[in-house]
């Protein structure tokens, strides 16, 4: 049963009807965009570490309550941590304007403006699973430099907004080369 103030800024296919799959509109070029949506491992992981952050703050409240405040504001710290981590997490990904291409990963982000691009293109190639060290067959999303230096994968089909979305990959990854070619000529 969809409802019309969830679906007011997503793409809708049928009156009543709504699509877990498709790319949010970009209206305003000029705002960072991802073009897709957060994957399920991405966002049940942001989950797990809210609710682990729930329970350090509890924790905090009881040592308050109890008495000893030092130990309180530690540990509402580390609660505040783990909080912003699981923030961090959700923005990870592409991200896409008309004045460029933002790669944000968990610690650093790289922002390059469409005319430094040469190309973004999808090959095969060895990926990392779910961002483990452990390297399966699957297909990158790249994009090379004008110098000829390559960023690091953008997106991966088996990252962790696209693991078991093959569709959903093929859909951002097509959409990331449109801007690309779109915004390198202009």
């Amino acid at each position: 049963m969809p409802l019309p103030f969830l679906t007011a800024d997503r793409a809708v296919d049928a009156p009543g009807e709504y699509s877990d799959d498709v790319a949010l509109p970009f209206d305003d070029h000029d705002r960072w965009r991802r073009p897709y949506r957060p994957g399920p491992w991405r966002v049940g992981a942001a989950a797990m570490l809210l609710l682990l952050a729930s329970f350090v703050l509890l924790a905090a409240v009881i040592i308050a309550a109890a008495g000893e405040p030092a130990g309180a504001v530690a540990v509402l710290g580390i609660a505040v941590l783990v909080i912003a981590s699981a923030l961090r997490l959700l923005r990870v990904g592409v991200w896409v304007s008309r004045a460029g291409l933002r790669r944000v990963a968990f610690l650093s982000t790289t922002t390059v403006a469409w005319p430094r691009i040469a190309g973004v293109r999808t090959v095969q190639q060895p990926v990392r699973w779910l961002g483990l060290p452990r390297t399966v067959q699957g297909q990158a999303l790249l994009a090379e430099r004008q110098g000829g230096e390559t960023l690091p994968p953008l997106l991966t089909d088996h990252n962790a907004d696209f693991l078991g979305r093959g569709d959903a990959f093929d859909r951002a990854a097509d959409l990331v080369e449109a801007w690309g070619d779109e915004y390198r000529r202009g």
